[in-house]
């Protein structure tokens, strides 16, 4: 039997993820820590996408900033294999309050591992971290020996971990990685985020409820991936065995405008006409390009992105067009 830690388990990478891990009908115990109290809107979610037994599944509401809590969580789950994608996702509030976004980032990794080694348990670890950490210089390409460019408190904790994973790697030969995921989006995105917004915003025009989409730029070009390739990259490298640290990118990049064209071109709307460019919602060092060379997860474990651009919005508009 395993038993599968999963933090941060109703975000929508904790989704797929668990959805992913049930359907490979295997002896596993699956654990979740949220901080949500409602677990019904995470197994409604599981059903949508094909999920039914949740016999498998514990949720638990440990407070992973509490080391004494997590300690026991530890002790009396002896978990096999964590995957660790708890704390915020948001950079924007991170800017807000940066102390609450290093607890909940670095506190919660420090608990964890620190919980793990005194147990003595070097169960495979996944470490959720992000290109925010890194910059790709002029052409905008990231790989896993990019420089290191944190330009928000949020990039800074992620940033902090994936050192802390590097070295527990070779300190304790442990089995942990570091996944440096990019841009990864889903019909189960939160509301705050550019795709989500972009959608919601081209639905109320249409619907005469808004009249303009404001946007920080139309050139800014990023790689998107989809969630369920992202957990398919995550769950290849904790069976697999890895350690140190791998991008999870699509190796392709899209620019806004691209959105853009897609959302309009369904509601046959021209979006030329209803963008307004504010650049003042731009954040201040963000780079223009960022694309992921995800070279080394593919020749190593043979993972790639599946979903293309186009099939990624329109899954993501699903909410919308239902």
């Amino acid at each position: 039997m395993e038993n599968i830690l999963i933090t941060g388990i109703t975000g929508q990478d904790g989704i797929f993820l668990t959805h992913k891990l049930i359907k490979q009908n295997k002896n596993f115990s699956i654990i979740g820590i949220s901080r949500q109290k409602d677990s019904l809107p995470f197994y409604n979610k599981l059903k949508l996408l094909g999920t039914n037994d949740f016999s498998k599944i514990k949720i638990l509401h440990t407070d992973l900033t509490n080391k004494q809590a997590v300690d026991l969580l530890i002790k009396e789950v002896s978990p096999t294999r964590v995957f660790n994608l708890s704390g915020p996702s948001s950079v924007y509030e991170s800017l807000n309050n940066p102390a609450n976004t290093d607890k909940l980032i670095t506190g919660i990794f420090d608990n964890l591992t620190e919980s793990l080694i005194t147990h003595k348990n070097f169960c495979n670890f996944f470490q959720a971290s992000s290109s925010e950490m890194l910059s790709g210089g002029s052409d905008g390409i990231i790989d896993e020996n990019s420089v290191e460019k944190p330009n928000s408190p949020y990039a800074i904790s992620k940033l902090n971990n994936h050192k802390k994973v590097l070295k527990l790697s070779d300190e304790f030969s442990w089995n942990i990685v570091s996944g440096i995921m990019f841009n990864h989006e889903s019909e189960f995105r939160d509301s705050n985020y550019l795709t989500s917004k972009i959608i919601s915003g081209v639905n109320d025009i249409y619907n005469n409820k808004l009249e303009f989409l404001d946007i920080g730029s139309i050139d800014y070009m990023r790689d998107w991936c989809f969630a369920g390739d992202v957990m398919d990259a995550a769950i290849k490298l904790s069976f697999g065995n890895a350690k140190g640290s791998y991008i999870i990118g699509s190796g392709n990049g899209h620019t806004i405008q691209e959105i853009l064209e897609i959302v309009f071109g369904f509601y046959n709307l021209n979006w030329k006409k209803y963008v307004s460019i504010d650049k003042n919602l731009l954040r201040k060092g963000d780079p223009k390009i960022k694309i992921a060379n995800p070279k080394k997860i593919y020749h190593e474990f043979g993972w790639e992105a599946e979903t293309s651009f186009f099939d990624l919005i329109m899954r993501c508009m699903n909410k919308n067009i239902q």
